[in-house]
């Protein structure tokens, strides 16, 4: 629909600007567009800069980076029905028959440990 603006087009601009804005204000809006054409440049020229600098920052992060080595989580032992997860199953006691130790109630050993010793021992 537009295409590149010649000669003609451009003489054309200029009558029709001539016309409406005076001889007087032409050049000063001349100026003031000028101005304004050089800040647009410069800001998209920075803008520019800054994505690619960022872009090739990422680049450099990425080649950078180490992966740390995948360590697979160790399974722990099936807890028995009722217990605690946090709770530590009691320490295991070697018999002489093989068969597995009785464990006794806390309060139990120590009010055993904490009576007189009775007749049996004299």
């Amino acid at each position: 629909m537009f295409g590149t603006l010649g000669g003609p087009e451009l003489f054309l601009i200029f009558v029709v600007a001539l016309i409406v804005f005076g001889p007087r204000k032409l050049p000063e809006i001349g100026k003031s567009l000028g101005k304004m054409m050089g800040e647009f440049r410069r800001a998209s020229n920075d803008f520019r800069n800054t994505i690619e600098s960022e872009v090739e920052a990422e680049k450099i992060r990425e080649s950078l980076r180490i992966e740390p080595p995948k360590v697979e989580p160790v399974a722990s032992p099936p807890q028995e029905a009722g217990a605690s997860p946090h709770e530590a199953p009691p320490p295991a006691e070697a018999t002489t028959d093989g068969a597995a130790p009785k464990v006794e109630p806390v309060a139990e050993a120590v009010s055993r440990e904490s009576t007189p010793p009775t007749a049996e021992r004299q």
